[in-house]
């Protein structure tokens, strides 16, 4: 009975994953820039937006028109303070009441305003005035929420540069400028006291632009690379989004603010460049965002921050052809005003990229009929696998998403009818073939922060005695389809990738 326990126990678990990422693209969100003589209505951007997996957009101002158009679609926004209106919203509690009775009251509920952003970039290009001025600007601007009872409702906060930090290599060693020491702690006691994000934008194409090794640009893209070692925490990571968001968590911590959400307000890969501005193509730009945007579907998180993905706004929406500076400053859009894109990286609802379980109109399988015995004849399906010469460490995070969130991971724990082989590859192994499983047979499901592989196996219940294969599948019949096949683990490789992954010894696995 040990194959049926640990069937029922995982068709279960697939379920409630299911379930859990219902809303799996909730992370994802882009930034509406508007300094461009050619963007489309905002009307057609919202139907644009609705057409995708992106679920909140952040605006640099509170443009009343387009917050108006996303209204009733459950799209999240973040709208923006400017830094003009910065001193007055700090001396002058009834100005920042005016401000959100004219650019919040209106519009809420029905267009969901999540955070008011006051000022961008303060604290890296603004001056003693506005630096200064900036904490009691937020305060002023809760306050105001709190009179109309929305203080709990939507979050205030500010949008900071990685220059804040003083120190981003290795992560653990993170820190930030000294010189803004008192300014920060007194942000981040906000940012605790209320709840709102400590939002930070990380851009490994700046850091490529400095670094024009092969090497780094691999690590920059996430692509096949050695890694980068960080001694004091034994942990190699693997691209550059990941070192930096984890660089601002060792900060925060060192200020003891570790719980102290971090959201990317900001991130993106050009397409386009001047001569002189290396790395700024559209293969590039597509590596990175696609991508990262795998990465982000992976749901691992960062070494640092295991088993959840970090709120990420991509930049940006649109191109914007009046923003001074360099030609990469006019490329980061990923559409174009015509609402085509400029490059595809899976983020449309029809996109192999989108997760099944949260597109609703899929067509649950059909339930087979309880009279019939699932059959005995090996049958091809895709398992994800941990990649050759994968750390422990790497391994293990992934475990601690799965079973970190819920649910039940009693077969691979002590006792459980798929403890053995007690190895970590093979309990690896089990936890991340549950989100490949779940999430939709596709690349972009199995990517692990580039631990894992997807890899063909014929599996069959040939060893199953029919009794048991006939229980089995009646029990599960009326919530999966998925009878045919031993959920157990896996045996053999190609080509010695996958290492033997006995769960159990009466069920044979053919390798393909």
């Amino acid at each position: 009975m040990a194959v049926l326990r640990c069937f029922i126990n995982l068709t279960f678990l697939l379920l409630l994953l299911a379930s859990n990422l219902a809303n799996a693209q909730s992370f994802i969100g882009i930034n509406y820039g508007q300094q461009a003589d050619n963007l489309p209505p905002p009307e057609a951007t919202a139907k644009l937006l609705q057409s995708t997996s992106i679920q909140k957009v952040r605006l640099y101002g509170s443009d009343p028109a387009i917050i108006k158009s996303l209204a009733n679609t459950g799209i999240g926004i973040a709208i923006g303070a400017a830094d003009g209106d910065i001193p007055a919203l700090a001396s002058d509690p009834s100005f920042a009441k005016n401000w959100v009775n004219t650019n919040v009251v209106p519009f809420y509920p029905a267009s969901k305003i999540i955070v008011i952003n006051v000022g961008n970039e303060i604290l890296t290009f603004g001056d003693e005035n506005l630096k200064n001025s900036l904490l009691p600007a937020m305060q002023n601007v809760q306050n105001a929420l709190n009179d109309l009872s929305l203080g709990d409702k939507i979050k205030v906060s500010t949008v900071h540069t990685m220059a804040v930090l003083q120190q981003s290599e290795p992560p653990s060693a993170g820190m930030f400028h000294s010189s803004i020491g008192d300014l920060m702690k007194g942000l981040l006691e906000f940012n605790k006291a209320t709840g709102s994000p400590f939002m930070i934008n990380p851009y490994p194409y700046f850091a490529y632009r400095d670094d024009t090794r092969p090497e780094t640009l691999a690590f920059c893209l996430f692509q096949p690379n050695a890694g980068r070692f960080d001694a004091n925490t034994k942990i190699t990571y693997m691209n550059m989004f990941d070192a930096q968001v984890d660089a601002v968590r060792s900060a925060l911590n060192a200020m003891n603010f570790r719980d102290v959400e971090i959201v990317v307000a900001e991130t993106g890969w050009p397409y386009r460049g001047d001569d002189n501005e290396v790395g700024a193509s559209i293969e590039n730009a597509k590596a990175y965002n696609g991508n990262l945007v795998a990465h982000l579907r992976s749901m691992v998180g960062t070494p640092l921050m295991p088993g959840k993905s970090v709120d990420t706004y991509l930049f940006a929406l649109y191109d914007e052809d009046l923003k001074p500076g360099s030609g990469s400053e006019h490329a980061f859009g990923l559409f174009k005003p015509d609402l085509t894109m400029n490059y595809d990286i899976g983020l449309s609802r029809s996109s192999s990229g989108q997760t099944p379980s949260s597109n609703p109109s899929k067509t649950p399988p059909a339930t087979p009929r309880s009279s019939t015995t699932p059959s005995t004849k090996p049958k091809k399906e895709a398992w994800c696998v941990p990649k050759a010469d994968v750390s422990d460490a790497q391994l293990q995070a992934n475990i601690d998403y799965v079973c970190g969130h819920g649910f039940d991971c009693s077969p691979i724990q002590p006792g459980g009818a798929c403890f053995e082989p007690n190895t970590i590859k093979a309990h690896a192994t089990y936890a991340m073939n549950l989100l490949y499983q779940t999430a939709g047979p596709d690349p972009l499901n199995c990517d692990f922060s580039q631990t894992a592989t997807a890899m063909m196996v014929v599996l069959t219940l040939a060893g199953v005695p029919e009794k048991q294969r006939t229980q089995l599948f009646s029990e599960n019949r009326e919530t999966t389809n998925l009878s045919g096949s031993n959920l157990g683990g896996i045996r053999s490789s190609i080509v010695n990738k996958l290492k033997v992954i006995e769960c159990e010894s009466s069920a044979t696995r053919v390798p393909n």
